[in-house]
């Protein structure tokens, strides 16, 4: 398997820490068995191998920017910020609600941050997310800026009997940044890498509704290889071993595929524990490997270090070496009732089905 072999060595700079992190998944769900029945024995040969039970459906009046904006709230109330100091917002989604007029700027104004922030709308797939935490964590050691945002968000899409309906799911992740000596940072990035290559294992050309995916291409010469091939990296980089990391966090397309490449990296189901929500709430796309990120934050130590690896076709995968500044910040607890659709309700609910 090539190795990504990272040209500059950032160590020795001034790091960057997380000092506030928040997430929003909406109430609705819908069991991934009602979406089986109604395609009878096909469904049920798809969905047996997914490892996902249900997932999160989006309301009617939810999208990105609304789901990122509870998330980047949260966010800031965990590292007790005011608007006004953070600097810098990027949005990673692949369901921007306009074609053309930023998600991210709309997020500043209704988050009131400072107007002479930067902003941008990312895309990468499922990646876009994490490469939002790159580009801030890039200008906060710059001396750029003090505090910024980087937030995924998605309302995936899934055709009608198609695999990826038991698995495209709805939520958004919200990673705030500043630098490791403020008095709020809760976990330092020491390091972060990226492999890339033109892979198309997955695609939405502008004009269609639904994604396409090649199948079982999607497997080896994509997930497999990129996430592999970043994890290796970055621990060689760190000079750690698999057994250095107390918590780890990879993409969940599904519950399948993490688990394989963790089992092939030498890790164990108990390191990634924490970070495991794909069963229970699907794939959130752009949000899928933060959300498990805010959940490792919720309860890790001071000390522990996490191994952060999302995923985004066409293809790329991010790694994330980080280390614990105190024990985990609980999140307030979500009260809200969860509220299950039947299949037909759930076509509605999603607009899947248009006149």
């Amino acid at each position: 398997m090539a190795r990504h072999r990272p040209l500059l060595d950032s160590s020795g700079m001034a790091s960057a820490a997380i000092v506030g992190f928040g997430r929003y998944v909406p109430p609705f769900r819908i069991k991934t068995a009602s979406i089986a029945s109604h395609w009878g024995q096909d469904g049920a040969h798809i969905s047996s191998g997914l490892g996902i039970t249900e997932k999160s459906v989006p309301g009617r009046d939810e999208d990105a920017l609304t789901m990122g904006f509870e998330a980047a709230r949260q966010a800031m109330e965990v590292a007790k910020l005011s608007p006004s100091e953070i600097s810098a917002i990027f949005v990673g989604s692949e369901s921007h609600p306009y074609a053309v007029k930023p998600t991210s700027s709309m997020l500043a104004s209704a988050l009131e941050l400072d107007p002479f922030c930067h902003c941008a709308d990312l895309e990468f797939a499922c990646k876009a997310g994490t490469a939002g935490m790159q580009i801030v964590e890039a200008f906060i050691k710059a001396g750029q800026i003090r505090y910024g945002l980087a937030i995924g968000s998605d309302t995936a899409q899934g055709r009608p009997g198609d695999a990826l309906e038991y698995t495209a799911a709805a939520g958004a992740a919200a990673i705030l940044l500043g630098p490791e000596k403020s008095k709020n940072a809760i976990c330092r990035i020491d390091r972060t890498l990226s492999f890339t290559t033109d892979t198309p294992d997955f695609w939405r050309a502008a004009d269609e509704k639904f994604p396409r995916h090649a199948g079982r291409f999607t497997g080896e010469p994509a997930y497999f290889k990129h996430v592999q091939t970043a994890v290796t990296s970055i621990l060689e980089l760190g000079k750690l071993a698999p057994s250095d990391i107390q918590h780890l966090v990879l993409h969940m397309p599904n519950a399948k595929f993490p688990s394989a490449a963790a089992k092939k990296l030498g890790f164990s189901k108990e390191q990634m524990a924490l970070g495991f929500i794909v069963a229970e709430i699907g794939n959130t796309y752009s949000a899928c490997s933060p959300l498990g990120l805010t959940r490792v934050l919720e309860r890790a130590k001071k000390g522990d270090r996490i191994l952060v690896a999302s995923y985004g076709s066409g293809s790329g995968s991010d790694a994330f070496l980080l280390t614990m500044l105190k024990d985990g910040v609980p999140l307030p607890p979500d009260d809200r009732e969860l509220q299950y659709l039947s299949y037909n309700e759930y076509l509605s609910h999603c607009r899947i089905l248009t006149a």
